[in-house]
């Protein structure tokens, strides 16, 4: 039931930044779709191994992947698909407890928020641009036996 309700919130917060980002109305359950399968990845793994680094990293590839699945099913761009779905991984929580915290003169606490924090956003640019060179890789190599 948890994990419902998880992939319930993160649907509803892809499809409303969606909305905003203007993505046609074709694109916008897809795109939900796509980043509340990223955040129930980032859940998973981060109960099993309590490192959002590393549920950021693969729930950040699985939106990359199945973006790019999006994109080449619905001819569509990847990007349609890709930004609203990194929405819920971004670490917004993080940056705001970082700046609490040097307002509040707490500069260790800062540094180790603000250094996860940093990670976090490492990890999920590392994961959206391997799978896209994965897929432009795979792409490249399938056109190039389809013309030998």
């Amino acid at each position: 039931m948890l994990y419902f309700k998880h992939f319930i919130f993160a649907f509803i917060s892809t499809v409303g930044f969606s909305i905003i980002f203007n993505i046609s109305r074709d694109c916008i359950i897809k795109s939900g779709i796509n980043g509340a399968v990223g955040w129930i990845i980032y859940i998973i793994f981060v109960e099993h191994l309590n490192s959002p680094v590393m549920g950021s990293f693969f729930g950040a590839l699985s939106v990359g992947i199945l973006g790019e699945f999006f994109a080449r099913r619905f001819k569509k761009p990847a990007t349609v698909f890709i930004i609203p779905g990194i929405v819920p991984l971004v670490p917004g929580s993080g940056m705001y407890y970082t700046m609490l915290a040097v307002t509040e003169k707490r500069f260790i606490d800062a540094a180790e928020i603000g250094s996860e924090t940093i990670f976090i956003a490492a990890a999920i640019a590392s994961a959206i641009i391997i799978s896209i060179s994965t897929a432009k890789i795979i792409r490249e190599s399938r056109a190039k036996r389809l013309y030998k």
